[in-house]
This record gives C-alpha cells, sequence and structure tokens, in this order.
C-alpha cells in the first residue's frame, strides 16, 4: 500500500496520532528530507525503525521504480513531505500515478494543508478556490501568468518563494491592478506567523518595507466580472458571436448577461438599440 501523510506546516501539535503511530510501525518511508524527517520525530516524542529512503523534486523520476519494486513486494511505504501533503506541490504525483497503474492500493492521512489554511486566514471568498502552485521565476512568464488568472472568478491561492515576492507583487499590480484585495500567509504554524492582509498596492508596499523572510502562501480574490465595464458594442458582439454558434437570441442575452455579470435588462437593451439603428 502506498500511504501518503500530511505533515505539520510547523507546530508539531499539528500531527495526528495516527500519523505518529504509522510512522513508528513503517518498514519503508520515503521522505523529502531525511534530516527534517529525523527532526519532526524528535518534536513527536517517537523513534522508527524504517528505512528512510530520500525523495524529493530532484530525484523523484529515478526513485519511482525502487519505490514501486517495495510495494509489489508485499511492503507499505510511506510517503512524508517537509510540510503538508505530498503531490501539492511536492514530490508525489508521478508515484501515485505509479502506483495505480500497478494496481497498488493508496491510502491518505488527512492533516495539516498550507492551501487551506491560508484561504481561511485570508479572509477572502472560500466557496470557490483553485490552486496554482508556484508562478513563473521569469518576469515575462509571470506576467503571462498573471494575464492567464487576470478574469478568474475563484480565489486563486498559490506559493512564493520570500526573495521573490516583491517581483511578484509587482508583476501582479502590473497585470491585475493595484486595487484587487489579497493576502499574504507568512510561517503559518509557526513562532512569527503573520497575515498580511489588503489591496496588491498595500502588500506591495509592506514587501518593500523590509525583508520578508519564511514560508508564504499568497491568496489572491477572485476576479469581479461585475467591474469589466462593457460598451453597448461589446454586448451586441457578445450576443451575436452566441447567436452565430446556434442559440436563440433570449438565449445568448442570457448567456453574456450570466458571463458579464450584468443584468439582462442592460444586454437586452444594448440589442433594441442595435437593431433600432440598423433600420
Amino acid at each position: 500500500m502506498l500511504i501518503l501523510a500530511a505533515a505539520p506546516l510547523g507546530d508539531p501539535r499539528d500531527a495526528s496520532a495516527h500519523l505518529r503511530q504509522v510512522i513508528i510501525d513503517a518498514s519503508h518511508i520515503a521522505a523529502e528530507d531525511s534530516r527534517k524527517f529525523t527532526r519532526l520525530c524528535s518534536d513527536l516524542g517517537i523513534k522508527y525503525q524504517a528505512r528512510v529512503i530520500s525523495f524529493f523534486e530532484g530525484n523523484e523520476l529515478e526513485r519511482i521504480d525502487e519505490l514501486v519494486a517495495i510495494m509489489r513486494s508485499g511492503s507499505d511505504l510511506l510517503v512524508i513531505t517537509d510540510a503538508g501533503l505530498p503531490g501539492v506541490s511536492d514530490p508525489g504525483y508521478r508515484l501515485i500515478r505509479a502506483a495505480i497503474e500497478n494496481e497498488i492500493a493508496i491510502k491518505v492521512l488527512p492533516g495539516p494543508s498550507a492551501v487551506t489554511t491560508a484561504l481561511l486566514l485570508s479572509g477572502l471568498a472560500t466557496d470557490r478556490f483553485c490552486f496554482e502552485g508556484f508562478p513563473p521565476r521569469t518576469q515575462g512568464a509571470r506576467q503571462t501568468w498573471f494575464t492567464e488568472l487576470a478574469e478568474e472568478t475563484r480565489t486563486v491561492i498559490f506559493f512564493e518563494a520570500p526573495h521573490r515576492i516583491i517581483e511578484t507583487l509587482s508583476d501582479a499590480v502590473a497585470t491585475l491592478g493595484g486595487e484587487r484585495q489579497a493576502a499574504i500567509c507568512r510561517e503559518m504554524t509557526k513562532t512569527y506567523e503573520e497575515t498580511i492582509r489588503g489591496s496588491l498596492n498595500e502588500l506591495l508596499d509592506w514587501a518593500n518595507s523590509g525583508e520578508v523572510r519564511g514560508e508564504i502562501t499568497m491568496v489572491l480574490a477572485g476576479f469581479d466580472p461585475s467591474t469589466r465595464n462593457f460598451l453597448p458594442a461589446d454586448l451586441v458582439t457578445l450576443v451575436l458571436a452566441q447567436e452565430a454558434a446556434g442559440i436563440s437570441r433570449k438565449e445568448a442575452i442570457v448567456a453574456v448577461a450570466k458571463s458579464s455579470g450584468l443584468a439582462k435588462r442592460l444586454v437586452f437593451d444594448a440589442m433594441v438599440d442595435h437593431k433600432s439603428g440598423s433600420k
């Protein structure tokens, strides 16, 4: 069996009793950083007898066959990363796919997650959200990344390194506008935990005010369609495009109103004016 275990983000007290027992009982453990894993066990006051195998981004591909062989031989394999769940911007996804292909059972020990912890701390909408991993490291690719997210209506969560946060915030302001609401969640569950909430402009001012350190998860408010400025001609173009796709004008007006966040009456009036002007 493949066992995927959530590790504490910082405070070892967040480890479940189930996690403690699985570590004690395990015969094989794939750990992202063996030193950090040993430190976690020390903090938990437990001892392990397992063979610990290094499993991180740099050796993930070359380790897959070895780890699958361990499970096919009849042994369970516990996978644990430095913090949070394996596979979420950490090694694990490829191993999960390999286990499925080899008909190996998978079990998840739920627990701490930086994604959902930051979402709750942010105070932003929680009903619909998406996780985007890390932004690209180069400015051009990062700006394109933000452009593609500019009209994402769900709350967006992503990770960023402290030494890149100023550049990332600057690109976010340039692409999304400085008034978009967001939150920076830093060092969650650790001694110096901090959450900074406000507009992107305010977060950029904060980042520029001193050296930023620690693990960072950023939460970005989703795009509000009602803030988009549509000219009547834009609405007419959208309705005509829907009609060309084969739906009735009434259905097209409803669809455009929904996608634009505008009242149906506004879209309807634009079409009436368009029809009157064409006579």
